[in-house]
């Protein structure tokens, strides 16, 4: 194999745009376990993960489709990135919550708001100790502005209300009724109802 063939091989994660070596080794210099945040069209996954020379390490791991064993309609969204964080954080023993960890968002822009940061929210409301500062308004992630959103199309346009929101119709969820549930979901998430 000739050196080129080589060269090509050692970074195709960063040209397959999955891995942005710079950021990860400044992430495994502090030492610290990483709490990660990924996100699909469909789910949202967070994991618990440290690092080992011959590979990392899940320690926890907490997936948005979990989330409809608490009656929540699961989507790729800010409410279910909340949600997942508090749950990943409930699923950490007791021993490891006392430790820090840091927020790896990949090759996601760091934006005010954004899926990675309100996760990151969920995280330290259900008590873990996540280096840096994030700072979401509620109404970002409590379903609260689709509820008020999803009431003023039905009033104004009802073929476009259904058309918006006909998958959450076939799940029997009333758009208007989210954040109801998502402070349902919320509690039973506090209360330990999915298994650790």
């Amino acid at each position: 194999m000739g050196r080129k063939n080589v060269e090509e091989l050692k970074f195709r994660r960063r040209r397959e745009a999955k891995t942005n070596y710079a950021k990860r080794l400044a992430l495994v210099k502090g030492n610290l376990d990483r709490i990660v945040v990924r996100r699909s069209n469909k789910r949202i996954v967070g994991q618990v993960i440290r690092y080992n020379e011959k590979g990392d390490v899940v320690l926890y791991g907490a997936d948005s489709r979990e989330l409809r064993a608490l009656g929540w309609p699961a989507r790729s969204n800010r409410s279910s990135a909340y949600l997942t964080g508090m749950l990943l954080g409930s699923k950490i023993r007791p021993e490891d919550r006392q430790k820090e960890y840091i927020l790896d968002i990949g090759l996601n822009s760091p934006v005010k708001n954004s899926i990675p940061f309100v996760f990151a929210k969920g995280c330290k409301e259900s008590g873990i100790k996540l280096r840096g500062v994030f700072e979401v308004e509620p109404k970002f992630y409590d379903s609260s502005l689709v509820s008020i959103y999803a009431k003023g199309l039905k009033e104004k346009d009802e073929k476009a209300y259904q058309r918006q929101f006909s998958t959450y119709a076939k799940e029997k969820v009333t758009v208007e009724s989210m954040s109801k549930l998502f402070i349902e979901a919320k509690e039973k998430i506090k209360g330990g109802a999915i298994n650790k």
